[in-house]
This record gives structure tokens, C-alpha cells and sequence, in this order.
């Protein structure tokens, strides 16, 4: 049930130059202590970064989109599905609130939901974007979005049944990285 951001455009492709994403939010390896185990998906909502946790204290961290307010979430789901250029169909909430949206949208380069789509459950995905200059901020309806060049790193690295946690504002201590 994707909804898109203020300002998103079905069937628009991002260029190459649209790809590249601020420094802050661009992949990197990083020190990241939990008590999750290696594979585990850790998404924070509050620094909109998600980690995949590694050995030795390490995770590889991205950049994401998150909920706005009033779309915001956090549990613990697993990935239930994988897509590559997945379809995009928005909901029936969403067609409500966006009248304008097209009902269906084949999988490619101008979809909104992006490149790949790991699915957490029925409702909610991470999952690509056409609009790569919406990460790091808070305007869509509770999916996460990372850039394609990022989703893809990512499936390729999980499996079906990954392990997702998703913090928000009342978790976070459990979310910062120590030293």
C-alpha cells in the first residue's frame, strides 16, 4: 500500500546524478554494537538509518525514508517475501487520500516502489525509490525506502525470514551505536 511522497511521480526515472545521495546517508560499514544477532535488520526511524548487522560488533549502513507523522511505526516483523522491480498497486486508503495515483503500475526504473522489495508481512516493505532525494526524510505512509543502488546491495544479502526491528522515538536506547 504504497503511498507516494509529496511531490513523487509515477513513472519518473531518477538520472545518475539524482542517485547520488548526501554523504551522510550514502552506505558504509560501521561500528554498531547489539545484541541482535548477525543478519538482523535494524531499522531507525529517529536518524532514518537502517543497519544489517554483521560479526564482531560491525554493520553496513543505509540511508532510508521513513513514515511521516502519523504513519510512523515500530516492532519486530521478518522478511516474509522478496521482489525485484516489484509492481506497484497503492491501497484503497491511499487511492482515497491520492485520487489522482494510477491504480496499477508494471515493475521498472519509474516505479515508485523502486528496484527490489523485501516485504515485512501484508502491509509494510523496504523497498527502492524513484525519487532517491526523498531519503533521509519523513513523507511517506510507513514503508522504508533506500536508494535502488542500496535495495539491491541489500537483497542481495538477505534472505527470506530476516529478522526486522524497527525502533522508534521509545526504543532508542536500544539503537545507539557504543563505544
Amino acid at each position: 500500500s504504497r503511498e507516494l511522497a509529496i511531490g513523487e511521480q509515477p513513472g519518473l526515472v531518477p538520472s545518475p546524478r539524482d542517485e547520488q545521495l548526501p554523504a551522510a546517508f550514502q552506505r558504509q560499514a560501521v561500528f554498531y554494537r547489539t545484541n541482535e544477532p548477525p543478519g538482523t535488520i535494524i531499522v531507525d526511524t529517529v536518524y532514518r538509518y537502517l543497519y544489517l548487522t554483521q560479526e564482531n560488533s560491525r554493520a553496513i549502513r543505509y540511508g532510508i525514508g521513513v513514515g511521516r507523522e502519523g504513519f510512523e511505526w515500530q516492532g519486530l516483523l521478518r522478511v516474509t517475501r522478496k521482489a525485484e522491480w516489484p509492481d506497484w498497486m497503492p491501497s484503497p486508503e491511499v487511492i482515497k487520500r491520492q485520487p489522482q495515483l494510477p491504480r496499477f503500475m508494471k515493475g521498472g526504473p519509474g516505479n515508485p516502489l523502486g528496484a527490489r522489495a523485501l516485504h515485512l508481512g501484508a502491509t509494510y516493505r523496504i523497498h527502492g525509490t524513484n525519487q532517491p532525494q526523498t531519503i533521509g526524510s519523513a513523507i511517506v505512509a510507513g514503508c522504508f525506502r533506500l536508494a535502488n543502488a542500496d535495495i539491491i546491495d541489500l537483497y542481495a544479502r538477505v534472505p527470506v525470514g530476516a529478522k526486522v526491528v524497527v525502533l522508534g522515538d521509545t526504543s532508542r536506547s536500544m539503537a545507539l551505536p557504543q563505544d
